[in-house]
C-alpha cells in the first residue's frame, strides 16, 4: 500500500471522528444537559470526556481538540456513547481498522525498501534473509 494510501485512510478516520454524532464542541452546548460520566482522557493530563444521558459528549478542556483526542474520547468514553450511536461506531470501528491496517502495510513497505536498497551494499544481508526464511520453515 502506497503512502498516500496510508493518509487516505487516517484522513478518513480523522474527518469522522471529527463529526462523530453527539461531539459538543463549545461550552454552552452542555448548558442545560445531564451529566453521565466524566471519563479522564487516556494520554492527556487533566483533559476529560464528558458524557451526557442524551448521548451527547465534550472534550475538555474547550480547546479545538486535536484528532488523536477526539479518538481517543471516542474509546475512552465508549461504554457510556455507543448504545446510543451504534451505526456510528462501526463506522469508527471500521475506519480505525482500515487506518491500523495502511499503516501495517505502510511499515511493510518501508521494511522491503530498505532491504531492497541495501542488498548489494551488505552482502551478508542477503544470506542472512535465507537463513532466517529457513528459520521460519
Amino acid at each position: 500500500m502506497a503512502t498516500e494510501d496510508k493518509w487516505k485512510a487516517n484522513f478518513e478516520k480523522v474527518a469522522f471522528t471529527k463529526q462523530f454524532p453527539g461531539l459538543l464542541l463549545e461550552w454552552h452546548s452542555c448548558q442545560g444537559k445531564t451529566v453521565e460520566a466524566v471519563t479522564p482522557l487516556t494520554g492527556k493530563q487533566g483533559a476529560v470526556v464528558v458524557t451526557f444521558t442524551d448521548g451527547t459528549f465534550f472534550v475538555g478542556p474547550p480547546l479545538a481538540p486535536e484528532a488523536w483526542e477526539l479518538g481517543q474520547a471516542l474509546v475512552d468514553a465508549r461504554k457510556y456513547l455507543e448504545p446510543r450511536h451504534q451505526d456510528a461506531y462501526k463506522e469508527y470501528d471500521r475506519l480505525a481498522q482500515k487506518d491500523k491496517d495502511a499503516l501495517r502495510l505502510a511499515r511493510l513497505e518501508k521494511i522491503i525498501g530498505a532491504i531492497q536498497n541495501n542488498v548489494d551494499a551488505i552482502p551478508e544481508l542477503k544470506a542472512r534473509l535465507k537463513a532466517l526464511v529457513q528459520e521460519w520453515k
